[in-house]
């Protein structure tokens, strides 16, 4: 007979409103175990304590709690990145954005004089330091800006955390602390800012997240609007502004781009194939 908190029985059980790769992830970070130890292990019977964390866990997913708060960490490009209800969790999507300027950088037919790059909003620091990490050997130095001073300590975390030594964080609104002066423009800015409207009803299965990290005002397009239009000011002539935003503002943010004087616009679809990344060069 098969025990009640047996792995085997715990994998059969029918859980609503809980995806069974999250049952399972979840179940694996409590026991330490790879994946394969369900398969074979079938009949390890779970502690006390291990079932109580996990029926705990469940029903914590169920009320709307996503597995990265539970787990306290999310993969992305490779890296691994701590994350708290302070950040945002790291979207495969994203990814998208890092291709596309790794993709750039590459396709310069010179070597790139400053080797500066902006990311806006870092939160858990995952754009900023997954390309700090690719861009090292490089010498590019990424400074990485957040009005949230919980979400920068996350990201100097992660920095610590994955050996990315060339990220410089900041606490700025935005470009607000960022001096035009002294010194030099940046190559590239980047920004995965809040894009989601403040009506949009998606919103409400979203509330564990920071809602200050989502959602922005005129159809989400605000702080798109506003990270454009100061760019320039920050940019250096041809250099590259990237910015993800939602499926539905393809149109709507390429227009800001043009009419803010980016040329080479155009938009990049992610893994689903919606618009996903629009990207320029500053003239």
């Amino acid at each position: 007979m098969t025990h009640l908190s047996s792995i085997k029985t715990i994998k059969n059980r029918l859980i609503e409103d809980v995806s069974k790769y999250w049952v399972r992830a979840w179940l694996l970070h409590i026991l330490q175990k790879p994946s394969s130890f369900l398969i074979t292990d079938e009949d390890y019977q779970l502690s006390d304590t291990e079932l109580e964390q996990f029926d705990t866990g469940v029903a914590k997913m169920k009320q709307g709690t996503p597995l990265a708060y539970l787990t306290g960490q999310q993969e992305f490009w490779s890296l691994n990145f701590s994350v708290n209800e302070h950040t945002l969790i790291p979207r495969p999507d994203t990814e998208v954005l890092v291709e596309q300027v790794l993709d750039w950088i590459n396709a310069q037919p010179t070597q790139l004089s400053n080797k500066r790059l902006l990311d806006l909003g870092t939160g858990s620091g995952c754009i900023a330091i997954s390309l700090a990490h690719e861009l090292k050997r490089a010498n590019w130095q990424v400074v990485a800006v957040d009005l949230s001073s919980e979400a920068l300590k996350v990201a100097q975390h992660n920095a610590v955390r994955n050996n990315v030594a060339n990220v410089e964080f900041i606490q700025s609104s935005w470009y607000q602390a960022l001096s035009t002066g002294d010194e030099p423009k940046f190559d590239i800015i980047v920004s995965n800012p809040p894009y989601i409207d403040e009506t949009d009803e998606h919103l409400a299965h979203l509330t564990a997240e920071p809602i200050s990290a989502l959602s922005a005002p005129n159809q989400g397009l605000a702080d798109i609007e506003h990270i454009i239009q100061q760019a320039t000011k920050y940019l250096r002539t041809g250099g590259l502004l990237a910015i993800e935003h939602g499926h539905d503002q393809g149109d709507a943010v390429r227009q800001l781009f043009l009419d803010n004087g980016f040329e080479s616009v155009h938009t990049v679809k992610d893994y689903g194939g919606n618009d996903r990344v629009t990207l320029g060069q500053a003239q």
